[in-house]
């Protein structure tokens, strides 16, 4: 068979139905591309009118919203318009008031002109009548006007002055009387509240000993160490028969100290030589250094007295000692301060001026020992030195007088000071004649070239005098001697004789090496 032709219609047949269904697929996507393009028309169509709709609605809105806020605006209009009607008519009621009452004024006005017309003419009327009565009196009394007036002045002046004299004494006398009263009850009640134990400083010192087998070791072989003490220390020692003591004699109460405390550290030590003698003596100063520092703290502390300078504490502590007619300066510096301070709150004044006057009061005292100037002008220079106030200088250059008191605080400085010096038993003036006799004695015995230092001992009988071996010699040690023996004799009032005792002493130290 010959399948060909078949073969070959079959492949144009389907050739044929490839170009159809082309054909068909191609008119039917036109066709669906024309509904929608149709489609998008419509919705368009669709959305302007939609659109237009809502453009015509929005604008019949806002017309009505402009009636509704113009009807809301023509409303308060007419109420504005009524409420200004009803004030112009109520401007106008006060309009035609006000002038109803001007022109009541004004008919006022001139019935008080009308009446002050009047009045100036009773007024002329009076003055005449006046007058003629005056004259008429004045020829009853032959006096003028002037005359009656001083007169009559007079008589009063001499019966006022007469009063005011009486009404013056009376009250000066009242003030005198209550000023007294309470001057005594607050110096009372401040010397009950400060009431202190008073106890005199005496010239002697005493060390216990804990057996009388170390007194020959504090003698020493020759008695080279009590010499040495003595000479390091400016205090006799008394080694008597006293038992299980040694009384240590000096008038200054430093020195004193000194040499206690020296003493009784060789004791507990037990090696008691030239040597460790020295090393004690030197110990002892600066423990009593740290004692005095300790000592003007405590004063500042117990007083309540805050801000002196660490030099002005130490100077304080000097004070302990350093006695006034037998009162330890220390403790009455306290006491006036804290008088002082007790006085000032009585009377209303500043307390805390009045205790720091108190207390800075006798500073100068720890000083005049080494000063020229009484002790009150050391203070003040002093502590003009550490910038003090210049009221509390002044209450402690007034405190004995020398200057007017500024303040009132400086007035009660005064009174403490007169009060604590006074009471029973504080001071005793033979101890301070005796001390100062001593320190004029030193002073002399200091006053002559190459002298180091001297000690007045056995109660003012003896000074001995430590010289400067470079300076003295030995034959000059006898011309000085005599020297110091002939001022003694010239400038001094003392009982029986003294003493005086040279000592120039060479050392040479070296060393092995």
């Amino acid at each position: 068979m010959d399948f060909l032709p078949i073969i070959v219609a079959v492949l144009i047949s389907f050739v044929v139905a490839f170009f159809i269904g082309m054909a068909y697929r191609k008119k039917v996507a036109e066709s669906k591309i024309q509904g929608a393009e149709n489609e998008a028309k419509r919705l368009v169509e669709l959305a302007k009118i939609e659109a237009e709709n809502l453009k015509k609605e929005e604008i019949i809105k806002a017309k009505e919203e402009i009636m509704g806020s113009r009807e809301e605006l023509d409303q308060e209009i007419k109420e504005r318009r009524g409420e200004v009607q009803k004030q112009e008519a109520r401007l106008i009621q006060k309009e035609e008031n006000l002038e109803k009452r001007s022109e009541s004024f004004e008919k006022r006005e001139q019935e008080l002109d009308k009446e002050f017309a009047e009045l100036e003419n009773q007024k002329g009327e009076v003055a005449k009548l006046y007058d003629d009565q005056l004259n008429k009196l004045q020829e009853i009394a032959r006096l003028t006007k002037e005359e009656a007036k001083k007169q009559l002045l007079d008589e009063m002046e001499k019966e006022l002055t007469t009063e005011k004299a009486a009404l013056i004494r009376d009250l000066e006398q009242k003030a005198k009387e209550e000023s007294t009263k309470k001057a005594k009850e607050i110096l009372s009640y401040s010397i009950q509240k400060c009431a202190a134990d008073h106890s005199q400083e005496t010239t002697v010192s005493i060390v216990a000993l804990p057996s009388d087998d170390i007194k020959g070791r504090i003698i020493g072989r020759e008695g080279r160490n009590i010499k040495t003490l003595e000479t390091l220390t400016g205090v006799d020692l008394i080694i008597d028969d006293t038992p299980e003591a040694v009384v240590l004699s000096g008038f200054d109460p430093l020195r004193r100290e000194v040499a206690k405390i020296a003493l009784e550290k060789l004791i507990d030590d037990g090696r008691i030589h030239p040597s460790k003698i020295e090393e004690m003596v030197e110990k002892a100063k600066e423990e009593v250094e740290q004692t005095i520092k300790s000592e003007g703290e405590r004063a500042a502390l117990e007083t309540g007295v805050t801000g002196l300078h660490p030099d002005v504490i130490k100077l304080l502590g000097k004070l302990k000692y350093r006695t006034s007619y037998g009162q330890n300066v220390l403790n009455h510096s306290i006491e006036v301060s804290n008088l002082a301070r007790i006085m000032a709150e009585e009377l209303g004044l500043d307390p805390k001026r009045a205790k720091r006057a108190g207390l800075l009061h006798d500073i100068g005292k720890a000083l005049d020992h080494d000063m020229e100037g009484t002790h009150v002008q050391i203070g003040v220079d002093v502590l003009k030195k550490y910038k003090e106030n210049p009221l509390v200088i002044n209450a402690v250059e007034a405190h004995h007088g020398d200057v007017e008191p500024q303040t009132l605080e400086a007035v009660l400085v005064q009174a403490a000071d007169a009060i604590s010096a006074s009471r029973p038993g504080a001071r005793r003036e033979t101890l301070e004649a005796y001390i100062k006799r001593l320190e004029g004695l030193e002073a002399i015995a200091d006053s002559f070239d190459g002298v180091e230092k001297s000690f007045a001992i056995q109660a003012g009988r003896e000074v001995r005098i430590i010289v400067k071996p470079d300076k003295i010699t030995d034959d000059k040690m006898t011309v000085l001697a005599r020297d110091v023996a002939k001022r003694i004799e010239n400038e001094m009032d003392y009982p029986g004789q003294i003493k005086v005792n040279i000592i120039r002493e060479t050392r040479v130290s070296d060393y092995a090496k």
